[in-house]
């Protein structure tokens, strides 16, 4: 039950102001506790900001940089990209080759002669052969395949639809429709090529009906596309396909025109992918260590501290918001577990990797940091590769590492594959598992941070509980003495009232 808590009706007295100057200390450490848990919240979303760019790093670039299969790009052009479009496989041959595409593959397609009834009318779907003018019972026959393989017989009679035979040619495997708009049927092949092609023919009251549907070849505005397959040379070698598709020795062709023109045809490697792949883990890196070395040389942020809710009530949004920046600002600031990773880092970096019997470095592939005074402040480790069009600082130096992926690529991969493996593999090791003080992938102390923070919640609670009981002990007091004032003065008017005072 809460203490009833009067002010100073007797005494005059401000007990209210009173009290809480009494409590004012305990009050004090109430908000110390909040100012250092929200201080701690911020660490760590800081963290959680860097970890997560550090883990994309080795998960983006140095997971796949490590092995030789990420270096292995290849790209073919070709003299005459509207004829035919490659598809580069890692298996496929430096070399220029000569093709002729001979044939495009061709779908059997079957466009049926104007259909109508025998009175000269529409007919629909659902319209019987009867209504086209056919009185007796017949057979149609499909013939699917290059060569025939697959026979099918459609009977038909006067009450057979339209429907009916739409069905049947579906279920031997033809798509099939009919237009009612322009009274025709539309036949075509499930796939592309001449083991797919088909050919409908009939005899006796079968052709007749065959005939009156639109589908012999006797009818105006009948016309059959015979299904073929495409046909290319490579080098003067044969090769057919039945969809235009040929995947050749590394190399996946795609038919776009036939021709007689001799197509060039040249397969080398990708230089400008290898280059980009370094250029652009290059960048991601460079982000990374200039970030952390701005947190580390952060401005001191001393003598400030989390605003209370009091504090923050006297200020503006604007106000409040440049006064937490420059606590947030600081909050790596001199961090020695930040520091132990950008150097870790930048160690690895700058050691000679063994290739051939010979050390390399970063440099002999025109890849250095800036002079002390050519570089912006906090971004003295960041890495420039000499010639890079996109950079102000070495555009106009000789573009040593695309001139090493061109004349020795092999070099420039197992130094890139080794310094990758080896960067991995240290920060694999910086953001192991420690019990109670760091999860797996983490670069920081994430479980410690949680603890800590947990711990706050508990001793806010506590000394919260405690101002709450030290200000009820005063309440209490001072309701006794006003209290007491009363029966006082209760007292003293009784005896004045004996006295015969007015």
């Amino acid at each position: 039950m809460s203490t009833m808590r009067l002010t100073g009706l007797m005494s005059g007295m401000d007990t209210e102001s009173m009290i809480q100057q009494l409590v004012a200390a305990k009050q004090t450490k109430v908000d110390d506790a909040k100012k250092a848990q929200t201080k701690l919240e911020w660490k760590q979303d800081a963290w959680k900001s860097l970890n997560t760019k550090l883990k994309n790093l080795q998960s983006k670039y140095l997971s796949s940089m490590r092995f030789t299969d990420a270096y292995t790009k290849k790209t073919t052009k070709v003299s005459n990209s509207n004829a035919v479009s490659v598809i580069t496989g890692e298996d496929a041959m430096n070399g220029v080759q000569s093709l002729k595409i001979e044939k495009l593959a061709k779908t059997g397609y079957l466009t049926g002669g104007v259909v109508k009834g025998s009175d000269g009318g529409k007919v629909t779907a659902m319209s019987t052969l009867e209504s086209l003018g056919v009185t007796d019972a017949g057979t149609i026959n499909l013939s699917i395949g290059k060569n025939g393989e697959k026979s099918v017989d459609i009977q038909v009679n006067k009450d057979t639809t339209i429907s009916d035979v739409l069905t049947q040619l579906k279920k031997a495997g033809l798509n099939a429709n009919f237009d009612e708009n322009n009274q025709r049927f539309f036949i075509s092949a499930k796939e592309s090529g001449a083991d797919s092609d088909f050919s409908i023919t009939a005899t006796g009251a079968g052709l007749d009906a065959l005939k009156k549907l639109g589908l012999d070849a006797s009818v105006e505005g009948y016309n059959k596309t015979e299904g073929q397959d495409a046909v290319i040379y490579l080098n003067g070698a044969k090769f057919e396909s039945k969809n235009n598709t040929f995947a050749i020795n590394g190399l996946t062709f795609t038919a776009l025109q036939a021709s007689d023109e001799e197509i060039t045809v040249t397969t080398q490697q990708d230089t400008d992918g290898i280059y980009d792949m370094v250029k652009n883990f290059l960048k991601e890196y460079n982000a990374i260590i200039n970030e952390m070395d701005k947190l580390y040389n952060a401005d001191s942020a001393k003598g400030y501290e989390p605003l209370t809710t009091e504090e923050k009530d006297a200020l503006s949004d604007t106000e409040i918001e440049e006064y937490e920046k420059k606590i947030k600002d600081a909050l790596l600031r001199k961090d020695e577990n930040l520091s132990s990773i950008s150097s870790a880092m930048r160690g690895i970096m700058a050691e000679g990797i063994e290739i051939g019997g010979k050390k390399m470095y970063l440099y002999d592939f025109g890849i250095e940091t800036l002079g002390y005074f050519e570089a912006e402040e906090n971004e003295r480790n960041a890495y420039h590769i000499a010639g890079d069009p996109d950079d102000a600082n070495t555009v106009g130096k000789a573009d040593k590492l695309k001139s090493m992926i061109a004349n020795d690529p092999d070099t420039t991969i197992k130094f890139f594959t080794k310094l990758s493996q080896n960067l991995y593999d240290k920060m694999s090791e910086l953001s192991s598992s420690v019990k109670d003080y760091r999860s797996f992938g983490s670069f920081y102390d994430d479980k410690k941070m949680k603890s800590d923070y947990e711990s706050y919640t508990t001793k806010i609670k506590e000394l919260e509980q405690k101002l709450n009981d030290y200000e009820d002990k005063w309440y209490k007091k001072f309701a006794a003495m006003e209290t007491a004032m009363a029966k006082m003065q209760s007292g003293a008017s009784a005896v004045t009232a004996l006295l015969g005072g007015s």
